[in-house]
């Protein structure tokens, strides 16, 4: 199962996150998500656990929790959404070429 978990401290590392859901069972991954520009917490994680009971009990346990000063969320990630592509014309980067002012 893979966990959501958020309000994370800008400090909380993979390691830290990794110690909180190790006691609940086997981890297969933790991934605190950073900024690429900045490479500087974006303030959620991923945590994922191949037995769903344990995973269940994980979040359970943590959800509400403290960790470095910040109270978190955990709860099961939901699928993400696909979103259709953006062209580099369409969003605001080169506009409509073809427009005269």
């Amino acid at each position: 199962m893979n966990i959501f978990v958020g309000n994370l401290s800008f400090e909380t590392t993979d390691e830290e996150l990794r110690a909180e859901f190790a006691p609940f069972g086997e981890l297969t991954s933790v991934n605190v998500l950073k900024d690429r520009m900045t490479n500087r917490s974006r303030g959620f994680a991923f945590v994922e656990m191949p037995n769903n009971e344990e995973a269940q009990k994980a979040i359970a346990a943590l959800n509400g929790k403290s960790i470095n000063g910040r109270t978190i969320n955990a709860a099961e990630a939901k699928p993400r959404e696909e979103r259709p592509s953006r062209s580099r014309t369409q969003g605001g980067f080169g506009g409509n070429r073809n427009r005269s002012w």
